[in-house]
This record gives C-alpha cells, structure tokens and sequence, in this order.
C-alpha cells in the first residue's frame, strides 16, 4: 500500500507559546478521500465485520433533481456518523443509497422542457415518449451529488443505488399492495379529496398539508329564495331568503341542498321589505351596516323541508335538490349559521347529498374547468394560478346582475396549494384507491410504543398526535411516472377484479414477458375475464409515490423475491434518520406500511434533524443569495468542521439552525485546526529512542489527560447508544479544548526535555497514545482529521497492532475513568482557582506575562503538584496560606476563595519584561519560518537601561528560552516595541 499523502507541508510553527497553523483541512480532505477510495477502505469496513451482526438503516432516497442542500448535508452527516459508531462496534453496516424517481417532481421537469400545459397534451404526445423523457432525467445530477457526499465524508453504497423506477423495486412495490389487499387493507371508494388541478392527480393528506399558503380570498354570503309556504315563520306574503355563507363562490353552481343546525337558534330578520333566515348569534354580524328588524325567533327543526329556487339554473332538474336539511356539522361561529351544499366538492357535502338521495353533482371537471353545463363560464378555471380569485369575481357579478347577492367580503386564509406546482387547490370527489389506515391505526398505536426517538418528545407529539388522527390514505394518483396500481378489472364491469403481485404471476395470466412496469408498458397488457367472455384491463392509476418510499426496506432488497432470510432475520431497522418534515411522511408511511405488510414497526428508533435556515432566520434562497454555499464553506474549513458545527447544534434535536458560516469557522479553529495543532506539537518533539510507557508515568498532568480521555470516551459512547450526537459532539469539543489549552500548553517545558529528560518521555509517550485513541473515538463525527492523526502516528510508529485505516479499527474500552474520578475532580477545582486568579488580573488589568509574588487560596484542599501547575499557569511565585500585603485583591465563586498580592517588584518587572522580550524574538522566529532545531544568534539594542539590563542578567535564560547560541547587543534589525519602548532586535540563523 503507497502511503496516503498527508502531512504539514503547509504548517508553521510558533514556539512554546502557542503554535499557529495554516493547516489546509481541504487538500488533506481530499487526499485522504483518495486513500479511502484507492484502498476499498469502506468496502472493508463492511467486509471485515460479520453478517451475523447486521445493523441496519433505511436511508430515504433523495429526488436528483438538483444538488445537495443543507437540509440534505445534516442528515447525511447524522446518518454517517451512527453508521461509522456502529461499525467500530463491530456491526456490520451496509450503506445501501438510493435516489427517488418517480413523481410530479420530475414529471415537472419534463413537462416545462416539452412545454406541456395539460394532461391531455402529454396523453396527445404518447405516455411512453413521456416516461422515456423522464427516465432521462434521473441521472442528471448524481455526478454532482456523488462529489458532495466524497467531500463531506460520508460512506454510502452509490455505485449500486437502489432508484425506485427499477423494476425490482417496483415489482416489491406491488407485493407491498397485494400483501396490504390480502390483509384488508385496501379498498375503491368514492370520496371527496384534495385535487391538483394542474396536475389532475389526487393528493394524500400529508401532501396537502405541506402545502398551505395565507391568501386574500372573497367571501360571499348567498341569497336563496324559498319557494314552498312560509306562513308558519312569516304572516305576509313576502319574499322570503335562506342566507348561505361561503368561502368559495365558485362552488355555488353546483349547489343542491342548505343545511341548518338543528340544535342552533335562527332568527327571521325583516330588512328592505324582504325577509331573511339565519342564525340568531350572526345576525349583527350579517346587518350591522343595515336596518333591520328581527321578527321570530326558531330552532333549526323549524326550517328543514323547505324548498327554494335554484341559485343557478344549470341544475334546476336535479331531483330531491334544492330543499333545507339538518346536519350536525353546522355551527354558528361564522357566516350564517347555514352550509351551502355541493356534493362535489367537501367531504360532508358529499355525505349528505348521498344520505338524503340527491344525484350527484359535479359542475368541475378535474382539470379546475366549469363544464359544458355551466353554459355561462363553461371552460373558465376555478382556481387559475396567476389569480386565484378572478373566477370568484365573475361569481360575485353574475349574482349581483340577477339579484342574489347579500353581501361579499375579502378576508385572509390559508389555503392548500400543490406542494410541486403551486396551483390552488380543490376539495373534489372522485374514485381513489384507498389503503384502510383506520383498520391499522390501533395496532400502529401499540407498535410505535417499541420506537425510540431523538427527540423523544416528537414520540408522542408530532408524530404521535399525526398518527391518532390519522385516516384512510388516498394512494391513488391520475399521472404517469410512477409505480402502477396493479389491480386489473374487467372492461365489462361484471366484477372481476385481480390484485397481481408480481411479474411472474402477470406473464403467467397475460403469456407475455414483462421487463418493465411503468404505465406506458402495463396499460396494453390484458387477459381473459374469469367470470365472463370478456378482457381484464389494468386500472388506469398509478401511486403515490409516498407508497414508493413507504415500500423503501422490502423493495431495496427486492424482497421477498431475494435476500428473504436476511431481511427477514434484520427487520426491523436499527435506526432512521431525516428531517422534521418526514414525521409526517415518509417516518409515518414506514410505520403503516410496515404494520400493514408485516404486522410491526419498521425501525427501532428515529433520529430527527429539524430544519436549516438562514442566518437572518429566512427560508435559504438561490434567488436572495442568503446562504454560503455548502461545497465552498467545505473548501474553507474543510467537511469536519461542517460535520461538528452541525452535530453539535440544536438542529439534531429537531430544532431549526440559523446556518452561520462564522460558526463553522470557530468550529474549525476548536476543533479540527487545534488537533492539528496539537499532532503537530507532537511530531515536532517526537523521539523515536523513547520507549517509555505512558501506563508509568507519574506525573499528574499525563494521569489526568489519561482519565480525561477515559471518561470522554465512555461519554462519548453512552451518548452514541441513546442517539444523543450533539451530547457526543460537544463531549468532543470540550475534550479537544482540554487537549489542547490544557494538557499539551501546561506541558509545554516538560517535551522540551531541558531539565528532566525522562519525565518528557513520558510526555511523549502519553500524548501518543492519547493521540492515536482521540483519533479512534472522534473517527465516526470527524472522519478527516481522525485519519489524519492515525495515519501520521502510523509512520512514525507503526506496529502491527494497527490497522489500514482508523475506519477498520473497533471501540476502545475504557476503565481507569473511576479510580481517577478524584484526580478529574482535583484537577477541574485547579482549573477553577486558575480562572478566578486570571479574573483577578483581568480586573486590576495586569498582563499575565507580568509575574506576581503571591496568592492564597481556600474553600478547597489541592495536592502540590496541582498547586505547582496553577502558579505555572498563572504566573504567581508562590501560594501561601496568607496574603501579606497591602495590595491584595479577592474574588469568591465555586465555593473557593482566592486572595491575589498585586504588588510589582522590581525584580517581578523584568522578570515580566524578559517574558515579554522572549515573546518578541518568538514572534520574528516565526515570521521567518524557524523550527525548533533551528538555533539562531540574537542582537539587541536600546537606550532604555531597565530594559538592557534585562537582556544581561536573564541573558543564559533569555538564550534557553528562544533556542538561542548568543545574545548580543547591536543596533541592527527592526524595531519592535516592548512595553511602548523601542528596542532594535534580529534574530539570525546560525
């Protein structure tokens, strides 16, 4: 094996007191991806793990029909890390993707490039020419796609992508049906639904409800004259009105009945010398602009049995119509207190018509068009999408120029509009194929008890409340690139129908070979009637492609014509994962289907992701430009950073994220840029004679970093266990800052080797394995720089305990965390007296380079070696039982009291001004690349004595700290200021 081109070309260290990197995540991400590529690594992560411990995901096939966006990034990333965990687990986790293909999504495409306006269009131009101009737009952005997923990390299977138009999936699609017809779950009825007009297509209650829009509409309140005797409510003879509310007037040509309230009280108002019928708790609302007079007072009862003229003549011979019933689903919280009824058009218009015999009426065809009856607007859209209230006005006029409107009102709503094309919708009663999720409901109830969720709360809200109140589900659809309904019914209506539920059983009926099953290919296809002398023809519908998705782990496997005793011995699912949206549809169609087909939930536990938003909040928008794009914030700070500002953000707790790319960026610098930093402090120290174990240090910095990592280590996996990734992600993070500006920066001195060349051994040899482990558990959230660090300590020290790549490696344990408790709570009260004392100094605003003489602390009992680390840390000589000194400061917080003398001596100045000449000569040392095995000659000079004198008495100091051979005074070189004192320094090479 050629080994992986990683390294520190581009990395440039500043000495002790800190190391700043140039550390270009991009470039090593993507010679790291080529290593991963070139190698197989995630083909042996598979291979290498046994199929006897499967652990299985559904991953939900994205359309590509464009690229990648954050919503798509943020589930890619949660399902790439629990994947990875797994895998070091020792499971077997095959990545199966997928890409959706059927459906108006991709129907849309096609029909804006053919220029289609209709269905009737595409039916003219040939639905095999249709569907073959679909089948070629699947492919068009998976290049893109498969570039995205390399760059971010993520493993999946894209070279054998199950895509939903296959016909093996599409074959398991159909066992999916039959299964759920055998069950009793599937039916043919007649029921008033959602339509797209445009689209002419059915659409399920959860299509609809992504579609909502708050819109201006007109209302209008309608008169109907009553034609039988009134005598009993009215003493003359006068004309009498029932007054009808209703939202959409374009609903009233295909009136046949009023429905009153039985239990609610009306009233007969006299206005204008007519007479008016409608609720009591209405009536100011309805004449407040009016005089008026309020006549009788009667309960609904009162009114059923009369009848009135037609409020349009289209339908005047109806019979049984044009009469006022009971309903109880008539309120009086607004308009009338009186339904207007149009069977065609609502649910309980289509009820109730039915119940009371009135034929049925449908003054709309499916297409949003008045039909040829409605003489006066035959033709004209209901709804049409550049003005969804232009018909209502042609309403509104006709019945004001023939005497029948009271009154008309504009108000706001929202309104349902299709969730692809955004065309207005209609409520429109139609045949539809129907899976019976009532007779599911009570065992999906009990089955979603075993599902975990992440978070739980979406259990038994979200998706818990959708799932009560969920109802039969229409998976009818009147289009063409989809999944078939494979129900075939004789032409003669005698009732023979036959369920097929696969492609043998269809060749076998049919004698012909079948390679396809999409629309274009199925409709010719017929057999013989078993009941009669006649042909069975396939109805003409096809699915919802949410019944597509909803079949998603029998159909991938193409189950059950394959893989049946593996499916069979791995379902249900471990895990899913995708966005807030999908509770209510593909998690929601995954559990029907599932409890439908196999009598149990379809996964053990849901991980939900909730939605990526703008900085400013906004939806993102290519038009407003008001989001970086994800492939270039990738080549800024590379896919790790992106990965952890995304896992550890409230956005995997389905929560919405303000995507900020100054977030990724800080996310960078804690994480991925300081572990390279930390590697390369590392490498720059490394001692390859030293064969000293870290299990024997001593030292309590090395027992502590030791414990730290135990204990984020099992952190780390418990968070794994409970789905919990931004638990895990800032569990990392604070490790990664422990590491770094603790650990290796109070450590410092000690890799120098100076004065104890043994205890930096042991440094050496606890960071090492601190790295190589760090590399282990951070590999499934940041899978770049995990390698990085693994592949680096490997050349330096490879052994054949190691592995080709940290993605084959499994879980370390941990069990040193609990005898080392008392040292991680001794070392974080140390980190507590640190951060008070540096509070101190902030407040009387002296630097911390400045030494001081003195603190005290109390409230808290440390070991010496910890009190040794924080006079380090803080630059203090001593800690005393007493501060003696006038200049003292105190500050109180943790339960701990720290007293700090803030008294300068002259010997604390130019202690602090050799602190602050050493930083000055670091600083040129950096600028002109030196490394530490670069030894350089210094010259020096100024007027001020103070400052000169520090250069001769800390002289052999000054040359240990900044890795000098000499120090000499010669006015030469820059100027550089110390303490707002010029002073000539250069730092040459020897």
């Amino acid at each position: 094996m050629v080994p992986p081109k990683f390294g520190f070309s581009n990395c440039v260290v500043f000495l002790f007191n800190s190391i700043s990197m140039a550390y270009n995540a991009h470039k090593n991400e993507e010679n790291i991806a080529d290593f991963w590529e070139k190698e197989s690594i995630f083909q042996k992560s598979i291979e290498q793990r046994s199929k006897d411990r499967p652990y299985v995901f559904y991953d939900g096939p994205p359309f590509a029909t464009g690229l990648p966006h954050y919503g798509h990034i943020v589930g890619s990333i949660l399902k790439d890390a629990i994947s990875r965990y797994a895998t070091m687990q020792g499971c077997r986790v095959e990545r199966k993707w997928g890409w959706d293909c059927h459906g108006l999504p991709i129907e849309n495409i096609v029909e804006k490039e053919l220029e289609t306006k209709s269905k009737k269009d595409i039916e003219t131009l040939g639905v095999d020419v249709f569907n073959q101009k679909c089948r070629t737009k699947i492919a068009g952005f998976v290049d893109g796609w498969k570039k995205t997923m390399r760059s971010l990390g993520r493993w999946a299977d894209m070279e054998n992508a199950y895509k939903t138009m296959d016909v093996e999936y599409m074959e398991s699609v159909w066992w999916v049906f039959k299964t759920l017809h055998e069950n009793g779950y599937i039916y043919k009825g007649h029921r008033s639904m959602h339509v797209c007009p445009r689209c002419e297509t059915t659409l399920s209650q959860q299509e609809v409800s992504e579609g909502y829009k708050t819109i201006k509409d007109i209302s209008v309140t309608a008169k109907f004259k009553i034609t039988s005797s009134t005598k009993e409510i009215v003493n003359e003879d006068a004309d009498v009105y029932v007054l009808a509310w209703t939202t959409t007037p374009w609903t009233l040509p295909g009136n046949v009945l009023l429905a009153f309230g039985e239990h609610i009280t009306y009233c007969v108002v006299k206005s204008d010398g007519a007479y008016y019928i409608l609720a009591k708790d209405l009536v100011e609302d309805n004449f407040a602009e009016k005089e008026y007079e309020v006549i009788g007072e009667h309960d609904g009862k009162t009114f059923e049995g009369f009848t009135y003229e037609p409020l349009f003549p289209y339908y005047k011979e109806t019979e049984k119509a044009f009469t006022t019933v009971l309903a109880d689903f008539v309120t009086a919280e607004d308009g009338t207190g009186i339904v207007h009824i149009a069977p065609g058009f609502g649910d309980d218009d289509y009820r109730l018509a039915k119940a009371f015999g009135v034929p049925f009426v449908q003054h709309v065809s499916m297409g949003g068009q008045f039909v040829d009856t409605v003489v006066d607007f035959a033709g004209v859209q209901v709804k049409p999408i550049g003005d969804h209230m232009a018909t209502d006005i042609l309403m509104v006029k006709w019945l004001a120029h023939n005497g029948k409107l009271f009154s008309k009102k504009k108000y706001e709503h929202s309104y349902p509009h299709c969730w692809r094309c955004d065309t207005p919708l209609l409520n429109y009663a139609t045949d539809s194929w129907f899976v019976a999720v009532t007779k599911i409901k009570a065992q999906a109830l009990e089955t979603a008890k075993n599902i975990s969720w992440m978070p739980e709360h979406i259990k038994g809200g979200r998706f818990g409340k959708w799932l009560e109140g969920a109802k039969d589900w229409s998976i009818s659809r009147q289009r063409f690139w989809a999944s078939c309904i494979p129900v075939w019914e004789c032409e003669c209506k005698c009732g023979e129908q036959i369920v097929i539920g696969s492609i043998a059983e269809l060749e076998k009926r049919s004698g012909v070979v079948v390679t396809d099953l999409h629309k274009d290919v199925l409709d010719p296809i017929t057999f013989p009637c078993g009941s009669c002398d006649k042909v069975m023809r396939r109805v003409p519908d096809v699915l919802d492609c949410w019944f597509d998705a909803g079949s998603m782990p029998y159909a991938q496997a193409h189950y059950p014509f394959k893989n049946k005793e593996e499916f069979d011995k791995a379902f249900p699912a471990n895990f899913v994962a995708e966005g807030i949206d999908q509770t209510r549809a593909w998690f929601y169609y995954l559990h029907i289907l599932s409890n439908g087909v196999m009598g149990k939930n379809a996964v053990d536990n849901v991980v939900v992701n909730g939605m990526v938003l703008a900085e400013d909040g906004k939806k993102m928008s290519k038009k407003l430009q008001n989001y970086p794009d994800p492939v270039e914030v990738m080549k800024k700070y590379g896919a790790d950073a992106l990965r952890c500002y995304m896992l550890s953000s409230p956005v995997v707790h389905a929560e919405d994220l303000h995507f900020s790319e100054h977030g990724v960026r800080d996310m960078f610098n804690k994480t991925t840029n300081s572990l390279a930093n930390v590697l390369s402090f590392y490498m720059m120290y490394y001692d390859e004679q030293n064969t000293v174990s870290h299990t024997n240090t001593t030292h309590v910095l090395d027992k502590w970093v030791l414990a730290r990592l135990d204990e984020t280590r099992l952190e780390v996996e418990k968070y794994f266990e409970t789905y919990d990734l931004s638990a895990q992600m800032r569990t990392v993070v604070a490790f990664i800052g422990d590491l770094s500006q603790w650990y290796v920066r109070r450590s410092r001195e000690r890799f120098k080797g100076l004065t104890h060349k043994e205890d930096a051994g042991f440094a050496l040899a606890t960071l090492k394995h601190v790295l190589l482990e760090t590399s282990k558990f951070i590999a499934p959230s940041m899978p770049f720089i995990a390698e990085h660090i693994y592949q680096e300590m490997k050349k330096l020290d490879n052994t054949e305990n190691n592995c080709e790549s940290v993605h084959l490696e499994l879980w370390s344990k941990s069990n040193s965390v609990l005898e080392n408790k008392e040292l991680l709570e001794q070392m974080n009260h140390a980190r507590q007296v640190v951060e008070l004392v540096l509070s101190l100094r902030k407040e009387t605003k002296i630097k911390v380079r400045q030494p001081l003489a003195q603190i005290s602390v109390s409230g808290v009992t440390l070991s010496k070696d910890l009190h040794s680390i924080i006079l380090e840390e803080v630059n203090v000589h001593d800690c005393v039982q007493d501060v003696s000194s006038e200049d003292v400061v105190t500050k109180t917080e943790y339960g701990i009291t720290v007293s700090l003398d803030t008294t300068i001596t002259e010997t604390l100045r130019k202690e602090g001004l050799l602190r602050e000449i050493v930083r000055a000569i670091n600083l040129l040392r950096k600028e002109q690349g030196f490394t530490v095995e670069d030894k350089v000659m210094v010259e020096y000079f100024t007027e001020d004595k103070y400052i000169a004198a520090v250069f001769v008495e800390y002289s052999q100091e000054l040359q240990n700290q900044v890795l000098a051979e000499s120090v000499v005074e010669n006015k030469s070189g820059e100027v550089v200021e110390i303490e707002k004192i010029p002073v000539y320094l250069t730092v040459k090479k020897v």
